[in-house]
């Protein structure tokens, strides 16, 4: 009995921590938990087709971020990979990052980031419900729920996004 409520404080750990992201981040068009890989994939959505120099200087900076951060960080990152897709006139960046290494703040380094080089372009449900003390709980409960699914080893593949104001959570 023990093992399966485990198993579902596992499940419930990673839903919030999901949920939590998009919630805190309007910028995060969806994100996936792939258990199996312990990896966080986080994409964002450019309204039109990014030309392929700019999507080239998203990745370098991205990439160069995140290794200074964990560097200051004095954390070696096991999986940072970035992918860029074109699909119709939107282009989709996702962002892979394990988990065992991820914090908050380096999430919120990531967002920023991309807002700044996605510039105007980037696709984002406004969170103007939101005030100030809410948006830092909800960094709390990211922090609280990176660190609880860390030490877990999930079985469920998951995938979140928003739908007119409501977050969906599904398991793949």
């Amino acid at each position: 009995m023990g093992l399966q409520y485990k198993g579902r404080e596992d499940v419930t750990d990673s839903v919030g921590l999901l949920i939590s992201i998009l919630v805190r981040y309007p910028e995060v068009a969806t994100i996936k938990y792939d258990p199996g890989e312990h990896v966080l994939k986080f994409t964002f959505i450019a309204a039109g087709v990014v030309e392929t120099e700019k999507l080239d200087s998203i990745k370098d900076n991205l990439i160069n971020s995140i290794e200074v951060f964990n560097i200051l960080e004095g954390k070696e990152v096991r999986v940072t990979k970035i992918n860029c897709q074109t699909c119709h006139n939107l282009t989709m960046v996702e962002v892979q990052r394990d988990v065992d290494t991820l914090v908050q703040e380096e999430i919120a380094l990531i967002v920023e980031l991309i807002h700044q080089l996605m510039e105007n372009d980037l696709v984002m449900e406004g969170n103007d419900a939101l005030f100030e003390e809410d948006l830092i709980i909800q960094e709390e409960i990211i922090e609280h729920m990176l660190e609880s699914v860390k030490g877990t080893a999930g079985d469920k593949d998951l995938f979140a996004f928003r739908e007119e104001g409501r977050v969906l959570v599904f398991n793949k």
